[in-house]
C-alpha cells in the first residue's frame, strides 16, 4: 500500500472520528424536552400554520389535490426564526441558540395546524352539506328531506373539529416504537424533512441554508408580484391569464391550457414525475376522448334538456367514473396494506426478544385498526389513503340511515373516520422526523396538540374567508370545490341506489374499477424498472372532474425539475424544494389581499378575454 493510500486512510479515519465527536457533542447539547418548545417557536408555528391553512384551503377548493408541504414548512420555519434572531441581535438582545429540535417542533406544530384545513373536509364532505351543493346536485330543494342539509357555520364546525381531531392525534401514540423503530418504516416525507433540518443545523449547513433561503425569497416575491399582476386582467367571467388559450380555443373549451398558476407549477416540482404523468394521462383520457364522445350521446344516454350539474347528465359520468377509479385504487391498497400488516405482525411474533405479544394486544385495543392500516401504508408509500376509509363509512352509514337522514349521517360519519385516520398518519410522519433529528417524542406530541388546537380554529376561519368572498362550489368559477359534489352524490347513491345513475354509467364504472385494480396488480408484479412507470389510478381520477389545465401546470413543474436535474443535478437537489415552496407561498399569500378586495367589492379593472377571429 502506497503512502498516498495511507494518507487517504488516515484522512477517512480522522473524518469519521470528527463526525463521531460531533455526534457526541450534539447529544450532549440536546435541550430537555420542555426547553424544545419555545415562545418564539409557537409564534412562528401560528404564523406559518395560518399561511399554509390558506394555501391548503385554496388547493382544496380549486382541484382538491394538495402536495405534501412538510419540507416546505420546515424551510419556512428556519427562515422565520433566523430572521427573528438576526433582528434581535442587531438590536443588542441576547437570543437562545436555534437548534434542530426547535426547528422540528415548529414544523410539527405548523403542519398539525394546516392538516386540519387539509383533512377537515372543507372542500368535500362539510361543504357537501350546504344548500348550494344540493342544488348543484340537481336535487329539488322543496321536496328534499329537512335532515339532508346542514349549512356551514363557524361555531359547529369548530366544535366538530375539536371532537374528532384529538381522537386521531392520540390513536397511534402507543404504536410509535412499533412503526418507526421495530418496522423501520421509511415515511419518505418525514425522512426528507429530517434530512433538510439536519442539513441546516450543521457547521456546513449555513452556506446551504443561505442559498435555499435566497432562492425561496426570490421566487416567493416573483410569484406574489405575478399573482398581483394577473389580478388586474381578471375582471369578469372567463377573463385573465387563468383562461389563456395556450393551445387554441378548441382545446381551451376542453380545458387544455396553461393557466399560469404558480401554485400548481410549484406543486408539480414537489410531486413525483409519475404523479404528474398520471394526471396528464387521466386528463387526455377523460377530457380529450371520453367526455367529447359521451357528450355526443346527449338525447340517447341522458336527457337533452337536463341541467349540466345533474347526476343524470354528463356530469354523472364524470363524477361516478372518477369515484370508480378512486375506490378501485383505494380498495386494492387497503387490502394490500392489510395483508402486509398481517404478514409483518406474524413475522414479528416469530422473532425472539421483540415486540411482546401483550404489547401489541394493548396497542390494538387503544388504537383504531383503520388508523394503523393507513399509517402503515403511508410509511411504505407516502400516500395518505384516509379519504378512502371515509368513503367506506359514507356508503355504509348513508344506507343504514335511510332517505330522511342518510345523506347527512353518511357525510358526518365519513368526516369522523377521515379526520381520525388522516391526523394519526400525519403524526407518524412528524414522529419519524423527530426520531431522526433527536427530538423528544414528548415535546413532539405536545406541539402536535398545540398545532391541532390552533388548526381547529384557524381552518374554519380560513374556509369562511373563501366562502364569503368568492362563489365557492360554482362549477364555472375559480373555486369549483369539485369534491363537495362528489361526496354529496356518493351519499345520494348510498341512499337511492343505482337508479341515480344515467344510462350505461354503471357499466363504465365497473370497467374503470377493474382497470384500477388491474393496473395496481401490474405495478406490483412486473419488474420494478417497468413497474415504476405504471400510472397511478388515484392521480388519473382527479382531472376527470376538475379538467386538464392544472395537470398541464403540474407537468410544467415536472419539466422544470427534469431539465434542471440534467443541467446541474446537485444544485437541483438543493434548490428545488426552496424554489417550489417560494412559488406556492407567494401565490398562496396573494389570497389574503385578493379576498379583502373581494369583500370590499373592489373588482379588477380589466377583462382580458379571447374570441375566435372573424373570417375574411
Amino acid at each position: 500500500m502506497g503512502s498516498s493510500d495511507h494518507r487517504d486512510m488516515e484522512e477517512m479515519e480522522n473524518k469519521d472520528l470528527e463526525e463521531t465527536r460531533g455526534q457526541a457533542e450534539e447529544m450532549s447539547r440536546i435541550p430537555p424536552w420542555n426547553k424544545q418548545i419555545t415562545i418564539r417557536g409557537i409564534v412562528a408555528s401560528v404564523v406559518i400554520g395560518i399561511i399554509y391553512s390558506i394555501i391548503v384551503m385554496k388547493l382544496n377548493l380549486t382541484t382538491g389535490l394538495v402536495p405534501n408541504l412538510n419540507v416546505s414548512a420546515a424551510l419556512l420555519a428556519f427562515v422565520f426564526v433566523r430572521a427573528w434572531t438576526k433582528i434581535l441581535q442587531k438590536a443588542n438582545f441576547v437570543t437562545t441558540p436555534f437548534t434542530r429540535q426547535e426547528n422540528t417542533i415548529i414544523q410539527t406544530c405548523a403542519v398539525a395546524c394546516y392538516s386540519i384545513a387539509l383533512g377537515g373536509g372543507f372542500g368535500s364532505y362539510l361543504l357537501g352539506l350546504d344548500k348550494k351543493t344540493l342544488v348543484r346536485a340537481g336535487v329539488d330543494t322543496e321536496g328534499s328531506p329537512t335532515g339532508s342539509l346542514k349549512e356551514p357555520r363557524i361555531d359547529w364546525m369548530i366544535g366538530f373539529l375539536f371532537v374528532v381531531s384529538f381522537v386521531g392525534l392520540f390513536a397511534l401514540v402507543p404504536l410509535r416504537k412499533v412503526m418507526i423503530i421495530d418496522y423501520k418504516l421509511p415515511y419518505p416525507s418525514g425522512t426528507a424533512t429530517a434530512v433538510l433540518i439536519n442539513g441546516f443545523h450543521t457547521t456546513k449547513g449555513d452556506e446551504m441554508a443561505k442559498k435555499q433561503v435566497g432562492g425561496f425569497m426570490k421566487f416567493f416575491s416573483l410569484s406574489f408580484v405575478w399573482s398581483f399582476f394577473q389580478w388586474f386582467y381578471s375582471g369578469g367571467v372567463n377573463c385573465g391569464f387563468v383562461n389563456f388559450p395556450t393551445f387554441g380555443l378548441k382545446s381551451w373549451k376542453q380545458s387544455f391550457y396553461f393557466d399560469f398558476s404558480m401554485t400548481y407549477v410549484g406543486a408539480g416540482m414537489i410531486c413525483s414525475h409519475l404523479v404528474n404523468f398520471s394526471l396528464l394521462l387521466g386528463a387526455v383520457l377523460s377530457w380529450g376522448v371520453m367526455w367529447p364522445l359521451i357528450g355526443k350521446k346527449k338525447g340517447e344516454w341522458f336527457p337533452q334538456d337536463i341541467k349540466e350539474s345533474s347526476m343524470k347528465s354528463l356530469n354523472g359520468y364524470k363524477v361516478f367514473i372518477s369515484i370508480a377509479l378512486i375506490l378501485g385504487d383505494g380498495l386494492y391498497n387497503f387490502l394490500k396494506t392489510l395483508l402486509l400488516t398481517v404478514r409483518s405482525m406474524h413475522a414479528a411474533f416469530k422473532k425472539k426478544n421483540v415486540l411482546k405479544w401483550y404489547y401489541v394486544v394493548v396497542a390494538y385495543l387503544l388504537a383504531p385498526s383503520l388508523s394503523f392500516c393507513n399509517a402503515y401504508g403511508a410509511g411504505l408509500t407516502d400516500m395518505n389513503m384516509a379519504y378512502n376509509y371515509g368513503k367506506v363509512a359514507l356508503f355504509v352509514l348513508a344506507a343504514l340511515n335511510g332517505q330522511d337522514n342518510g345523506v347527512v349521517a353518511g357525510l358526518i360519519g365519513c368526516g369522523i373516520i377521515k379526520s381520525i385516520v388522516s391526523i394519526s398518519s400525519d403524526l407518524m410522519h412528524d414522529l419519524k422526523t423527530g426520531h431522526l433529528t433527536l427530538t423528544s417524542p414528548r415535546s413532539m406530541i405536545l406541539s402536535q396538540g398545540i398545532g391541532t388546537a390552533i388548526g381547529c380554529v384557524v381552518a374554519p376561519l380560513s374556509f369562511f374567508l373563501f366562502y364569503t368572498a368568492f362563489d365557492v362550489g360554482n362549477p364555472d368559477g375559480e373555486y369549483k370545490a369539485p369534491y363537495a359534489l362528489v361526496y354529496r352524490n356518493m351519499a345520494i347513491l348510498g341512499v337511492e341506489g343505482f337508479s341515480a345513475l344515467p344510462h350505461h354509467c354503471l357499466q363504465l364504472c365497473y370497467g374503470f374499477f377493474a382497470f384500477a385494480v388491474l393496473i395496481n396488480l401490474l405495478r406490483d408484479f412486473i419488474p420494478h424498472k417497468f413497474g415504476k412507470w405504471v400510472p397511478l389510478p388515484m392521480a388519473m381520477a382527479v382531472p376527470f372532474l376538475v379538467g386538464a389545465y392544472f395537470a398541464i401546470d403540474m407537468c410544467v413543474g415536472s419539466l422544470v425539475v427534469f431539465v434542471w436535474s440534467k443541467l446541474d443535478s446537485r444544485k437541483a437537489d438543493l434548490m428545488v424544494p426552496a424554489v417550489a415552496s417560494g412559488l406556492i407561498c407567494g401565490d398562496g399569500l396573494w389570497i389574503l389581499p385578493s379576498s379583502i378586495l373581494a369583500l370590499a367589492k373592489v373588482n379588477p379593472p380589466i377583462c382580458m378575454s379571447f374570441f375566435p377571429g372573424k373570417s375574411s
